[in-house]
């Protein structure tokens, strides 16, 4: 097994899954949309982890769909490669009409960070995989930055950096979505704070990682994967010429009035 079969997996099960959550969406309809997301997520869950099991049996698995004792597993917390996986990011996207961002993300964590990964938009048709990194786009000079936030409720903060910066917020359904939307300059930065989880971000982060885009918490230390409480506090990805800046300004924002 070499480095190279696991981003082409990877890039191959997320592209895979992708197709056949198409295909269900245009067979089973929107009539009952959360029907859908839950055969969507069961489906997808079930191709991918079946597939892993056939095709790396000796690797451990974490996937958003798995159960409560599953996760806590102590065979992935001492294995030295756990593939994270998100079966449907972004179910309420895929389960409605006409929306494209939702996401499959498939990554390899390996003896403490991420190896590889891929996300696939399926109704996009693109994947987004480290066996081939995308270039980064060029940023406009003095245009005002661009901040992916969730369609529902933007964090606080992200609001707060926007009004400090004049920076413009984007809405975005899923998390994959809005990191694909970093790096392919839809948006400069995917700022999230109020958690999430350690499948949310895994795969589009080992893409942005490979590709030279920036990847930490929002205060700037390190994202840690495979740890025994996959929640993850809060994100920030971005182009690598505007992260100095968001990182400033949080900082700025989270100190104490004097």
């Amino acid at each position: 097994m070499t480095a190279r079969d696991d981003h082409m997996l990877a890039a191959e099960l997320a592209t895979e899954a992708g197709k056949r959550l198409v295909e269900l969406r245009a067979r089973v309809g929107f009539a009952d949309e959360k029907a859908l997301g839950d055969a969507g997520d069961r489906a997808s869950h079930r191709f991918l982890t079946d597939a892993l099991r056939r095709l790396r049996p000796g690797d451990a698995v974490l996937s958003e769909e798995a159960t409560r004792e599953e996760r806590a597993a102590s065979r992935r917390l001492s294995a030295d490669r756990v593939w994270i996986i998100d079966p449907l990011d972004g179910t309420n996207e895929f389960s409605e009409p006409g929306r494209t961002d939702w996401a499959v993300h498939v990554a390899l964590w390996e003896k403490g960070e991420l190896a590889a990964g891929a996300v696939a938009l399926p109704a996009q048709g693109i994947t987004l995989t480290t066996a081939d990194p995308p270039r980064l786009p060029d940023r406009p000079s003095g245009g005002r930055i661009r901040i992916a936030v969730s369609r529902s409720r933007a964090p606080e903060i992200a609001v707060e950096l926007a009004n400090m910066l004049g920076a413009e917020l984007v809405r975005i359904g899923s998390a994959g979505a809005k990191i694909a939307a970093v790096l392919t300059g839809e948006v400069d930065a995917y700022l999230h704070a109020g958690g999430q989880y350690e499948w949310d971000s895994a795969a589009p982060v080992a893409v942005a990682l490979a590709a030279g885009a920036h990847a930490s918490r929002i205060d700037g230390s390190p994202l840690a994967y495979n740890r025994p409480d996959p929640f993850l506090p809060d994100i920030l990805v971005s182009l690598p010429g505007v992260a100095p800046m968001l990182l400033a300004g949080v900082r700025d924002l989270s100190r104490p009035p004097s």
